[in-house]
């Protein structure tokens, strides 16, 4: 982000990571053995194996001071390489949201609200561990039924928001149509096959959901969207679906060749409206 030049993307959509220490080497290599660590390798479920999914409850002061620090300095490269107006659309959960929020909104981008994305998974809900039988009626965390994505503005440059339509084509959502306008809530399940088997990453999010928010976030249809961590080009898939421009960073060798393979196969994957 930092070798970007000012005011040269019209929105950033990202699935950043969350802890920061599950991506840490050490970490990563355990999750991909299947060993565990930060990192939680569900069971089985009616005859589909899990992803695995990062323990955030583990977390220490230090680690959730680091992750304060580290999206402060990415809230300050973000309002940098945004147009005025420009949106950050940016995802976590009910655990980290409030740490992650807060550092984008003291960091000059405005607050505008949160998606919230209705889905049902595997994540809490457990019966505390080692005494299952003993508690059987109690639940450690309840299970997780929806997922918050932060909306975040660079403020506009123009006096008002038309005018800076006309300017940079940024300062708002692009509607669902001319009767619905973009809204806060969307239902999107977890991504399964044959996305899955195109772009096996740990944190895939499904199409559907990534084509509603790309197109929402370019209001007039024209701009770059910018993913800085894009695993597996899920975010850029959707972006060519639509026709639209976007690029994508991400530092893990491994990740960037499944997505240069993935991107263009995603990107033709029929999807349920």
């Amino acid at each position: 982000m930092a070798q970007r030049d000012e005011n040269s993307v019209h929105a950033i959509v990202t699935d950043p990571p969350y802890a920061l220490v599950e991506y840490e080497d050490k970490d990563h290599d355990k999750m991909r053995q299947g060993q565990g660590g930060l990192w939680r390798i569900p069971p089985s479920f009616d005859g589909s194996q899990r992803s695995p999914l990062p323990r955030f409850t583990v977390l220490t002061p230090k680690e959730r001071e680091k992750l304060n620090t580290f999206f402060k300095a990415f809230a300050y490269q973000t309002q940098r390489i945004l147009v005025p107006g420009g949106h950050l659309v940016i995802a976590a959960n009910p655990l980290l949201s409030t740490t992650v929020f807060y550092a984008c909104e003291t960091s000059g981008m405005e607050k505008r609200g949160e998606l919230i994305r209705i889905v049902k998974t595997l994540r809490g809900g457990d019966r505390p561990k080692g005494a299952e039988t003993e508690f059987s009626d109690v639940s450690v965390m309840p299970r997780s039924s929806w997922e918050p994505w932060g909306l975040f503005r660079k403020p506009i440059s123009e006096k008002t928001v038309a005018q800076n339509l006309r300017k940079w084509g940024t300062g708002g959502f692009r509607r669902i149509s001319d009767d619905e306008p973009f809204r806060d809530i969307f239902e999107a399940a977890p991504a399964r096959s044959p996305e899955r088997d195109l772009a096996p990453h740990p944190s895939l999010k499904p199409q559907k959901l990534m084509r509603y928010i790309v197109r929402g976030v370019l209001p007039l249809s024209r701009g770059v969207v910018y993913d800085p961590f894009c695993g597996s080009g899920s975010t850029l898939a959707a972006a060519a679906n639509l026709g639209l421009s976007a690029i994508g960073t991400e530092r893990d060798v491994q990740y960037l060749t499944m997505a240069h393979q993935a991107i263009p196969r995603l990107s033709q994957i029929k999807i349920s409206t």
